[in-house]
């Protein structure tokens, strides 16, 4: 069969639990990059994923033991770096950032009690927001610090590289605040395609 045609991994609801797959590893820190969403960010790609997208653009880093483990200060590199004034916030990449709870909700929560909503955060995922909302208890406390969620797994059928910040058309980039005080999806405002 065309790889062009297969679908990726879709999980029931809670049956991918960060807690039993998540074995704390990055694959990389990138720190002041332009490419992963709006202005400079620090970006964080996580290793592990299920969803096993054909074409995905980071295999490697579907592997839960790719990488090195997540360490503090790998955690005050990252918020040293988010500190310098010209960095507009925190990217999640992966791997799958909501299989790696343990590494991203703690960092969410320090980005937040260290700047508060003066950095912003992003993230990529292959969950959508409607299969998130019916997600573990884990899963639904990242969503909430999120401010941009990429989401939508990568379809090789739809891929588009002509896209914003996303690679097949079937991809939101979703205003995360807005979509959970209206209770319905709010594309981000700065979309251009």
């Amino acid at each position: 069969m065309d790889k062009t045609y297969q679908r990726p991994n879709d999980p029931q609801p809670k049956e991918w639990l960060s807690s039993e797959l998540s074995e704390q590893y990055i694959a990389s820190y990138k720190p002041f990059n332009f490419v992963d969403g709006e202005g400079v960010r620090c970006s964080l790609y996580v290793s592990g994923c299920r969803f096993n997208c054909p074409g995905c653009y980071n295999k490697a880093a579907q592997n839960f033991h790719y990488g090195q483990v997540y360490t503090q200060e790998l955690e005050d590199k990252i918020i040293e770096d988010l500190s310098q004034s010209y960095v507009q916030g925190l990217t999640l990449l992966g791997g799958e950032p909501f299989l790696n709870t343990e590494v991203t909700l703690q960092l969410c929560q320090r980005v937040r009690a260290e700047f508060g909503h003066d950095k912003d955060i992003w993230s990529w995922t292959g969950y959508t927001f409607e299969e998130l909302q019916q997600e573990s208890s884990d899963k639904l406390a990242l969503l909430n610090y999120l401010d941009i969620l990429v989401d939508g797994r990568f379809l090789a059928a739809q891929k588009d590289l002509t896209l914003q910040f996303r690679g097949s058309a079937n991809q939101r980039i979703i205003d995360v605040p807005k979509t959970l005080a209206q209770d319905k999806v709010v594309l981000w405002d700065k979309l251009i395609k």
